[in-house]
């Protein structure tokens, strides 16, 4: 009788080990598929977000013998240098 009652204490032991490890394995299972849409959804929304957009001088406008332009634009005195 001891000998039967080691083997199903035993048995039980396993299957609560086993549970514990499918459950365990699971949640991270869960946690992984959380943690990759995230990243996904932030690398996607990185990609589509829009660019800043650098000011800068165009060098070619300029005039070309070191003289000043003034003209009115209707909002406001211009001066290319």
């Amino acid at each position: 009788m001891q000998h039967f009652r080691s083997l199903v204490l035993t048995l039980v032991g396993a299957a609560l080990a086993l549970s514990a490890f499918l459950f365990a394995a699971s949640l991270g299972l869960v946690l992984a598929t959380v943690l990759s849409v995230v990243m996904i959804t932030s690398a996607l929304a990185a990609r589509f977000a829009p660019k800043p957009v650098r000011a800068t001088v165009r060098n070619n406008r300029r005039p070309q013998n070191g003289t000043k332009r003034v003209w009115n634009d209707g909002r406001g005195t211009i001066i290319d240098m």
